[in-house]
């Protein structure tokens, strides 16, 4: 099975892209939240991979971080969800924010998500909750992460798309100011 695939981003849409590995194209559905975290069309990308495998077809799921890909899986063992409907819920925003919902059971965040219902979303809870006690939290956000995405919401930016780019432009910055990380994700979110 593929589980990683390292190459050149050769096109880039919001629900799919393809990775040129050596003069191979590969198709990968991908979440709104791993697209907006990708670099720019003809750039080398590093993407991790689930291939869901049918009698009919094979697909390629690709994801920006392995917590994400682990939760898509996790979003695979209920009854109901298929690999469309666990892209769909984790485009509704961060990992973390999908977590700490399922945690707390808060069924209006998540039947938010379209084509999720009230039932499914019981069922996300009740078959995961106990799964994602010990799923590791990310790294605590600084201060200032905090005040660049409320100020992009601000601005009418979706957070999942805000904080996809703001991982970006922190680029291993461990201290960034206020105004050097709100111009670089600014400037990656009017590029998208």
């Amino acid at each position: 099975m593929i589980a990683h695939l390292r190459g050149k981003l050769t096109q880039k849409d919001p629900a799919r892209v393809i990775v040129d590995v050596n003069g191979v194209g590969y198709e990968v559905f991908v979440p709104l939240t791993t697209f907006t975290s990708l670099p720019d069309q003809g750039s080398d990308v590093s993407i991790d991979i689930h291939t869901h495998v049918r009698e009919d077809m094979i697909a390629l799921y690709g994801f920006s971080t392995r917590r994400e890909r682990l939760i898509f899986e996790k979003l695979m063992t209920i009854s109901g969800i298929g690999p469309k409907l666990a892209v769909t819920i984790l485009s509704g925003g961060s990992v973390q924010d999908l977590v700490s919902a399922i945690k707390r059971g808060d069924l209006a965040r998540l039947t938010a998500i379209p084509g999720v219902g009230k039932k499914t979303a019981e069922r996300i809870i009740l078959e995961l909750r106990d799964k994602l006690q010990d799923f590791t939290e990310g790294p605590a956000a600084l201060p200032v992460e905090s005040d660049v995405l409320s100020a992009l919401e601000n601005l009418g930016y979706l957070r999942a798309h805000a904080e996809a780019a703001m991982r970006r432009a922190m680029n291993g910055d461990t201290d960034p100011a206020f105004d050097v990380l709100f111009k670089r994700t600014l400037h990656i979110l009017t590029k998208a």
